[in-house]
C-alpha cells in the first residue's frame, strides 16, 4: 500500500499554519511531534463528557473515566505485546520512567562497586538518574564509546561486563546521530550473563513496530509525546519478575491497599507505581494516538518514512559547508549537522524566519557532543507527515542562511 501523506497531513492541525508569513515545515519531530486530529478531539470529548477522577468511584463519571484509563493500559499492552497488563506502568515521560527503575529497582538491588554499563549515545535522561546512583551508593558508571556514525563492536560489551556488572541501559535509536545499535544481540549477551537491559525507546518506538516479548528487553520505555500522543504521559514497560522486586518510589493515594499507624500494605503493579492522582487525559490521549499510529503503520508508514529520509540525507549533502554527522546512517529519520563558520542557534533562527522548525544545542548529548569534538549542532527529524516539499523547503532555507552569513 503506498502512504498517503497528503491525506495524512490533513490530520494534522498545526500544519495548516503560517510562520513569519510561511508554511510551517516541522521538522523538530525528535523533540516533540505534532498531534492528529483524533488526538485532539478525542480528548476535548473525554474531558468535556467522561472526565473524573479514577479508581474507587462508584459513580458514572468516575466508571467512565477509569473503563477510559484502563482501556489505554490495554493499548498499550497490545502495541507492545506485553504479557500482562501489569507490567505497563504510567509515568510522567520517559525521564521519569528511568527514574522510576533507578529508583524501585537499581537502588535497592545495585551496593557499592557494581557497575551500570551505558553509551555514549545516550540522552542525558538515561545518563543523570545512574548518576545520582554512584553519588548514593557507589556504583560505577562504565562507558561504551561509539565511533563517529554511532556504531559499536559487541566485543566492547563483552569487554565491559564483569562479575560486578547489574545493569545494562542503552538507547534504541540515538536522538542526534539517527544510530539504533543492535539492541537484541546485546540483550542477548547481557542475559547470558544474567545481567537485565533497559532500553530507552523514545526514538525507536516511533520509526519501527516494538515486540518486547520477542526483543527480551527487561525493561522498556518511551514518552507520549513524540509518538504524535500528549505531553505529561510516559510508558514503563518491566517484566513481571522484576516488578515484583521493586518497591515503591512514591508514596500515596492508589499505590496501597491499607494504610494503618503502624502498617503499610502496598498494592500489587502496576498501582503500587502510580501513586496520586495519574495524568488521566494523557493517559487516555496516548491510546488514542497510539490506535491512530498502528492505522498509519498499516498504510505503509514505515515505507514512507524510509523515502523521506533518503530524501532529506540525499539533498542535505549537496549544500555547501556541510558537516553531517553519522553520515552513513542515510536511513535515519534524524540528521544532525552543523554548516562551517556558522553557529547551530543562528542557522536555526534564521531558517525559522521561513517558517522551518529545526532543533539547535547539545539535544541532551553531552558525551556524545564531546565524543564528536563539538559544542553543538543542529537538528533535523521526520515524522509520518513529512512531506518532500518540507525537505525542499527545509534545504532552500538553508541555503538562505549559509548566503545571508558569507
Amino acid at each position: 500500500m503506498t502512504f498517503d501523506v497528503e491525506k495524512t497531513r490533513k490530520d494534522f492541525p498545526i500544519l495548516s499554519r503560517e510562520i513569519q508569513g510561511n508554511n510551517l515545515t516541522y521538522l523538530d519531530n525528535a523533540a516533540s511531534s505534532q498531534k492528529p486530529t483524533d488526538v485532539l478531539e478525542g480528548i476535548k470529548q473525554f474531558e468535556s463528557n467522561d472526565y473524573s477522577n479514577v479508581h474507587r468511584g462508584l459513580h458514572t463519571l468516575s466508571v467512565l473515566s477509569t473503563s477510559a484509563y484502563e482501556e489505554s493500559r490495554k493499548i498499550v499492552q497490545k502495541f507492545l505485546n506485553a504479557k500482562s497488563l501489569e507490567e505497563i506502568i504510567f509515568t510522567s515521560g520517559g525521564t521519569d520512567s528511568v527514574n522510576l527503575v533507578a529508583s524501585s529497582y537499581a537502588d535497592e538491588h545495585l551496593s557499592k562497586g557494581d557497575e551500570i554499563i551505558i553509551t555514549t549515545m545516550e540522552h542525558h535522561a538515561n545518563i543523570v538518574p545512574w548518576h545520582f546512583l554512584r553519588e548514593r551508593k557507589g556504583v560505577q558508571i562504565k562507558w561504551i564509546d561509539c565511533d563517529q556514525n554511532g556504531k559499536f563492536d559487541i566485543n566492547q560489551f563483552e569487554k565491559a561486563i564483569t562479575s560486578k556488572t547489574k545493569l545494562i541501559a542503552v538507547t534504541q535509536m540515538s536522538n542526534v546521530l539517527g544510530a539504533s545499535p543492535d539492541i537484541k544481540n546485546i540483550i542477548d549477551l547481557s542475559h547470558s550473563q544474567g545481567i537485565p537491559v533497559l532500553v530507552d525507546g523514545c526514538q525507536g518506538v516511533v520509526h519501527e513496530k516494538i515486540d518486547v516479548q520477542k526483543l527480551d528487553c527487561d525493561f522498556y520505555l518511551f514518552s507520549g509525546h513524540k509518538l504524535y500522543g500528549p505531553n505529561g504521559i510516559g510508558i514503563l514497560y518491566a517484566k513481571s519478575q522484576y516488578l515484583d522486586r521493586m518497591r515503591p518510589w512514591r508514596g500515596g493515594g492508589d499505590m496501597i491497599k491499607y494504610v494503618q499507624k503502624e502498617n503499610i500494605t502496598y498494592n500489587d503493579a502496576p498501582n503500587k507505581f502510580e501513586a496520586g492522582t495519574p495524568n488521566i487525559t494523557g493517559a487516555v490521549g496516548l491510546g488514542m494516538a497510539i490506535n491512530y499510529f498502528e492505522k498509519k503503520i498499516k498504510e505503509g508508514l514505515f515505507d514512507h518514512e524510509l523515502r523521506i529520509s533518503n530524501y532529506l540525507h540525499s539533498q542535505i549533502k549537496t549544500v555547501k559547508d556541510i558537516v553531517i554527522y553519522g553520515e552513513e546512517n542515510i536511513d535515519s529519520p534524524i540528521v544532525t549537522f552543523n554548516v562551517e563558520g556558522q553557529h547551530p542557534h543562528d542557522i536555526s533562527t534564521i531558517i525559522d524566519n521561513y517558517g522551518v522548525a529545526i532543533r539547535a544545542g547539545q539535544h541532551c548529548c553531552g558525551p556524545l557532543m564531546d565524543l564528536l569534538g563539538i559544542n553543538a549542532s543542529a537538528r533535523a527529524s521526520i515524522a509520518m507527515y513529512t512531506n518532500q516539499q518540507d525537505i525542499d523547503n527545509f534545504i532552500e532555507a538553508l541555503e538562505r542562511s549559509i548566503a545571508l552569513f558569507n
